[in-house]
């Protein structure tokens, strides 16, 4: 446990310096690549600004009008039945879309059921092991200029599916 406590501790330092050092060798100038690329990023934020606020804006206004509750109440019914908790099922919706609105959401949860609770347990998990598909797909398609994205979407929901599952199951296991 002190190996990855110390590894934890270190490893950011050491990437960077690995980083310069490499830079260096190559006879890169390291800081003016460095500015470039977050000039790069700082315009890549200003391009997908719009997307976050939408998003943003439409997850509260669904907290706030009671949709996801009520959407918990129907959905929840059948969720408990295949061994998922339907006082998850808000979490579940709301993380494909903003991690942080997804957030608040788990804090409710903690405050309510507690982190060590089996609900508390899920909900941590499939944090974890789930994706803001919806965020995900918007922000990168859009800045790749992607028209067509195929299977992602449906690929994306098994995945999260999946994590969900395997959430349920971990969560049973402690």
């Amino acid at each position: 446990m002190q190996f990855v406590l110390f590894l934890s501790q270190y490893i950011v330092p050491f990437l960077i310096f690995t980083i310069v050092v490499s830079g260096i060798l190559e006879r890169v100038q390291v800081y003016e690549t460095f500015i470039k690329g977050a000039k790069d990023g700082f315009y890549t934020v200003l391009k997908i600004m719009p997307t976050l606020v939408g998003l943003m804006v439409a997850v509260g206004v669904l907290r706030a009008s009671g949709f996801l509750e009520f959407l918990s109440g129907i959905l929840g019914q059948w969720t408990e039945k295949i061994g998922f908790p339907g006082e998850l099922v808000p979490l579940s919706v709301v993380k494909m879309f903003s991690s942080s609105a997804a957030t608040g959401l788990l804090t409710d949860i903690y405050k309510e059921f507690g982190t060590d609770s089996y609900i508390g347990r899920i909900a941590s998990i499939s944090m974890a092991c789930t994706e803001t598909i919806f965020y995900t797909m918007s922000v990168y398609f859009m800045t790749a200029k992607v028209k067509k994205t195929r299977y992602t979407l449906a690929g994306a929901m098994i995945a999260t599916a999946a994590g969900l599952a395997a959430s349920v199951w971990l969560a049973g296991k402690m």
